[in-house]
This record gives C-alpha cells, sequence and structure tokens, in this order.
C-alpha cells in the first residue's frame, strides 16, 4: 500500500472531522456527495479483460480509517492534535518553536512519508520536559498513520495501562488478553514511558510489552520526560524540593528494556518552552 496524495478524500479535513467525546476523541465523516460507483452500497463492480468483479468500493476507505481511529483511544484532549496545530496556532500564527520541536516535526512527518504498512517500520521516541508538545505531536503522527496508511494503531499513557491492569486484577480478570493485543497491534503509540513508581510490577510490565514488541519487530512510538541513556544511577526526582532528576530512560525503565528501545527506536528530541504556559503563543 502507497501513502495516499494529501488531497485524497481519505484523509481532506473537508471529508472528516475530530471532536472531544466523553475522554475520547471521535472521528466521524462530513456529508458528502453520493458515491457515483456504488451509489452507497459499498460495493462497486468492474470489468478486467472481459470478468466482472464485484468488491468493496473506494469510498469506504474513509469510513474503514474513521473506525480505525475511534479504537485508537486518543484522549478527547488531542482531538485536534495535527502536525499544523503543533506548528500554528488556532488565529494561524507560527508558534516560537525551539528549533529541535521544528526538527522533531520534520522528522515525523518524514516518518509518515516513508512508513511502509506491513513492514519492519523503526519507531520513535519523543523526549524532553514536561509541557513540550511531545504527546501533541505523538498524536499528530498517530492521525497520519492512520487516515494516509490505514495503520491500525493503539495509543496507550503508561500509567492509564498500569490502572487498567489492576482494575482487572480486581475484577478476576487476566492482563494476558490486553497485553497481548499491545503486542501484535502494528503501531503501539506509547505516552510518558518511564513514569511511575518503579515497582517490581511496574518495571515486570514495561519490560513484558517492549519485549514483546522487540521479539514481535512490531513498529513502537513513545514519549519520555527521561533522556536516553543507560542506567546512570541517579536518584529519582524528589517532589519535595524543586530539583531537576538527572536520570536517564535507563534508569526509569532498566537496562535490558534501554537496550531493546535501542533497536527498536530512533530518540529525537522536544526541546524549548512550556507549551503550557499562558506566555506561549
Amino acid at each position: 500500500m502507497t501513502p495516499l496524495p494529501a488531497d485524497h478524500p481519505a484523509i481532506s479535513l473537508d471529508a472528516y472531522r475530530v471532536v472531544a467525546r466523553g475522554e475520547l476523541a471521535v472521528a466521524e465523516p462530513l456529508s458528502r456527495p453520493l458515491c457515483p460507483a456504488c451509489s452507497g452500497s459499498g460495493y462497486a463492480s468492474r470489468e478486467v479483460e472481459g470478468v466482472f468483479t464485484t468488491g468493496r468500493c473506494r469510498c469506504q476507505m474513509l469510513p474503514d480509517r474513521i473506525q480505525l481511529f475511534n479504537r485508537a483511544g486518543i484522549p478527547a484532549r488531542y482531538a485536534h492534535a495535527t502536525f499544523v496545530s503543533f506548528a500554528q496556532s488556532e488565529t494561524g500564527q507560527l508558534k516560537d518553536l525551539d528549533p529541535s520541536a521544528i526538527r522533531a516535526l520534520g522528522t515525523c512527518s518524514q516518518f509518515v512519508d516513508g512508513y511502509t504498512p506491513g513492514a519492519l517500520n523503526r519507531g520513535l521516541s519523543l523526549y524532553g520536559d514536561v509541557g513540550r508538545g511531545k504527546t501533541h505531536l505523538l498524536i499528530a503522527l498517530v492521525r497520519e498513520l492512520i487516515f494516509r496508511h490505514g495503520v491500525e494503531v493503539r495509543f496507550m499513557e503508561f500509567s492509564r495501562l498500569l490502572s487498567m491492569l489492576k482494575e482487572g486484577y480486581s475484577e478476576g480478570r487476566s492482563d494476558a488478553p490486553l497485553l497481548t493485543e499491545l503486542a501484535e497491534v502494528e503501531v503501539l503509540a506509547i505516552d510518558e514511558l518511564g513514569k511511575g513508581r518503579l515497582s517490581d510490577w511496574e518495571l515486570t510490565i514495561i519490560d513484558e510489552v517492549i519485549s514483546r514488541r522487540y521479539n514481535a519487530m512490531g513498529c513502537t512510538l513513545a514519549t519520555t520526560n527521561y533522556t536516553p541513556g543507560p542506567p546512570s544511577g541517579a536518584a529519582p526526582p524528589n517532589l519535595a524540593t524543586t530539583t531537576t532528576s538527572v536520570q536517564t530512560v535507563g534508569d526509569r525503565v532498566g537496562d535490558r528494556v534501554f537496550s531493546r528501545l535501542l533497536q527498536l527506536v530512533d530518540f529525537v528530541e522536544v526541546a524549548g518552552r512550556d507549551f503550557r504556559q499562558p506566555a506561549f503563543h
């Protein structure tokens, strides 16, 4: 499958919209003229060398990709996260982005352009301090993968994963189905990798998710607040002080997981001012 042209109806912003509904961002189609090929049935026939065949009409590409988006688990807060909104304000003004953020945007755009569904695709991990737009950029990337390439993606904030597993345990459910889903989905986007108290159980979950992605050779995307590097032995951040932690990704996930991450992803820095500060334009 090749990337769709920028004006293809499956990705045109005139063909669908994304809105916040409850806790999730939901895509929905906008009204369009009746498809002349299938008259709205969803199936079309064509003649190839004198033989008529009937199959799913190309007009169903958009509904199919909307379903993929709605299954991805995108948080409602990021309903309008796109590459354009990362670089521009709502009034169309260019944001005063740090050069690293501009490079990260370009890297993510190139990643989408070069993504080959079904092939071995090396992933990305966006890193930097809180509020730099890493999650915004990650979800914009996920949105492009879905609508341009028809890729199945699962977005999962790491602490939310831990909460879901704990809920399952309390209800007597096994964690196997969820962890298997995360292992087998074509693209897994993990937000806030390394976040948590680093209990033995949390480290075991990190190890299982990354190890299974590694063994399955699945494409993995991530964000993290920690600088890429092997374990340094630095102390974790102290909430009682304003001291900045110098812990690395390796400190947060362990040496074995970090080693596998190095083979799964390229680390991309997103620096600059805090998006969440009112003075940021």
